[in-house]
């Protein structure tokens, strides 16, 4: 049975998460700024308490954005130096995804809208539907202000707000069956997310692991947007 490591630190939280001999084991702190000190530490004891080693493991998930800056290139830091050290693959997953999938799995929704919150007066957007106990992507995902964020063309039934971009809950015109506007993405749900992918076999190399911002310019002022 495989063996799979998830972390993310795209946003306020840090956590991690680990499948090892079917059991799942996980650690989850909202720690603003102190990923970078925290991540390998809660690494080492999640392995620890698992009574396994990071040789034992076959494939690094993480979140690969979008979220804030600084923490999507912790992660990507730590997930390549660990797989080219181990010469594992690694797993990127969406982070809107896993809110989407944190959502199914704590309120029981199908239909999520996803949003984080981007900063700039904008969200980070996108929309999913369960399917077999994933949350799969409807549409695309964007940086959008609130105002521009929408429902899938195609939606009917009842839709679920996940994340912090539903702090912007009245400008954003979609009718909801509830939220969360405090949600954050926990590596619990990235680990579910990333073992349809490895069994899809969509493992990529680590020097091909890539952030994914949704913004050409992420340092990039709203005046300079707008020129």
């Amino acid at each position: 049975m495989s063996t799979l490591l998830a972390l993310d630190t795209a946003t306020e939280a840090c956590s991690v998460a680990l499948l090892h001999d079917g059991k799942v084991t996980s650690h989850y702190e909202v720690i603003p700024r102190l990923h970078a000190q925290k991540l390998l530490p809660m690494i080492k004891q999640l392995l620890e308490e698992a009574g396994t080693t990071l040789s034992a493991v076959d494939a690094i998930a993480f979140g690969r954005g979008p979220g804030a800056f600084t923490g999507v290139r912790i992660a990507i830091g730590v997930v390549q130096g660990l797989a080219f050290a181990l010469e594992r693959p690694v797993l990127p997953v969406s982070n809107l995804a896993v809110l989407a999938q944190r959502a199914f799995r704590e309120h029981g929704v199908h239909q999520v809208a996803a949003a984080i919150d981007a900063r700039m007066d904008e969200v980070y957007w996108g929309c999913y539907r369960e399917t077999a106990g994933e949350m799969r992507l409807v549409g695309v995902e964007a940086v959008q202000p609130p105002e521009v964020a929408a429902l899938p063309e195609d939606a009917s039934g009842e839709w679920f707000g996940a994340g912090t971009g539903w702090g912007y809950a009245e400008r954003i015109g979609v009718k909801l069956g509830g939220q969360d506007a405090g949600m954050l993405p926990h590596a619990k749900d990235l680990l579910t997310l990333a073992r349809f992918a490895w069994e899809r076999g969509e493992a990529i190399p680590a020097d091909q692991a890539q952030p994914v911002y949704l913004r050409d310019k992420v340092a990039q002022t709203k005046a300079e947007r707008q020129l």
